[in-house]
């Protein structure tokens, strides 16, 4: 997946956006959505794509339910495989809030579903944030009282609400993306690796204790634990880089890594997410299991994770928190 955020690196795209002679076509793609509106008389989802598998899979499963997709690709993030998915495809930058609801209302769309990671770190701190990105009024109205006022506030669930508040206002509906994907939640005791002995289990059911706190501040959503240590915590720099930094820190290996949802998450952004790169990466950092929450995780490219898991030797358990949270109490 091509987060570098050079255009240039997706095919048929050039460094501009433009599209070369052989690429997506959207005139073509947009005769067919015709065709699908003609054919089912539902207006399309709408989607807006970030980084990840996580997009591809929703809008397949779209796609799969006969309805159609329109899809908000988000530059340096998105997956071009979307194009190939999707009844047509926009890509724009975070700043262009207005083009997007023109967008989705040209397309007749009623609702929206946000998939997929968008590199905060990279968009707000990475150089001025007006020069790099140039929003649109939309865009300023939406984020200009938490990002240029006097009491600024830059936390994912205030800056995603700005913008669902921005969308309602408009007459889009925002919903959460697992509405249209269902199956990619894990469910209870889903497990794939090896068996996880009680020593692993002791640093499980204290990493969701740590991770839920750091949830409720809005810092992130993962832990890495050892022995009953906190090794690493996820902040802005996102799960990968704190999986690196765990490897780094603790060279011997054999810690776990611990990734839940928010208390009350807001399912319709920020839903934590697994896959195969997880896997690899914590793998090639040391780790020897990762617990993450049922029924509010998604875990995609399953099949490719579990046999993953299986090879690797790293344990994924999901796992009810309410129950942990009971055991370690008593």
């Amino acid at each position: 997946m091509d987060a570098s955020g050079s255009n240039g690196d997706r095919p048929g795209v050039d460094r501009l956006g433009t599209y070369r002679p052989g690429g997506y076509r959207p005139r073509a793609a947009l005769r067919m959505l015709r065709q699908h509106r003609r054919d089912f008389g539902l207006p399309p989802i709408g989607l807006i794509a970030g980084w990840g598998h996580f997009p591809i899979e929703v809008a397949r499963e779209i796609v799969r339910s006969g309805r159609s997709v329109v899809c908000i690709a988000i530059h340096g993030h998105a997956d071009p495989q979307l194009e190939s998915i999707c009844d047509h495809v926009l890509w724009s930058g975070v700043g262009k809030i207005g083009r997007h609801l023109r967008y989705f209302r040209n397309h007749r769309c009623q609702q929206v579903a946000m998939a997929g990671k968008l590199f905060k770190s990279d968009i707000l701190y990475q150089g001025s944030v007006v020069l790099r990105h140039l929003p649109d009024w939309a865009a300023i109205k939406t984020f200009g009282p938490l990002l240029l006022g006097r009491k600024r506030d830059a936390r994912d669930d205030r800056l995603l609400t700005a913008v669902t508040e921005t969308y309602d206002r408009a007459g889009l509906r925002v919903c959460p993306a697992t509405d249209y994907a269902p199956e990619l939640l894990v469910k209870k005791n889903f497990l794939a690796g090896p068996r996880i002995n009680p020593r692993v289990w002791s640093d499980i059911g204290f990493g969701v204790q740590v991770a839920k706190t750091m949830g409720g501040f809005d810092i992130g959503q993962t832990v890495a634990i050892k022995d009953g240590t906190v090794i690493a915590v996820e902040a802005i720099e996102g799960t990968d880089a704190c999986i690196q930094r765990c490897g780094e820190l603790c060279r011997r290996g054999g810690w776990v890594l611990v990734k839940m949802s928010k208390p009350n998450q807001d399912m319709r952004f920020d839903v934590p997410t697994i896959g195969p790169q997880t896997l690899e990466k914590v793998s090639q950092s040391g780790g020897i299991a990762i617990a993450i929450e049922s029924n509010l995780t998604i875990v995609v490219q399953r099949e490719e994770t579990m046999r993953l898991a299986k090879r690797l030797g790293v344990a994924i358990v999901a796992v009810d928190v309410d129950a942990v949270m009971q055991s370690r109490a008593a």
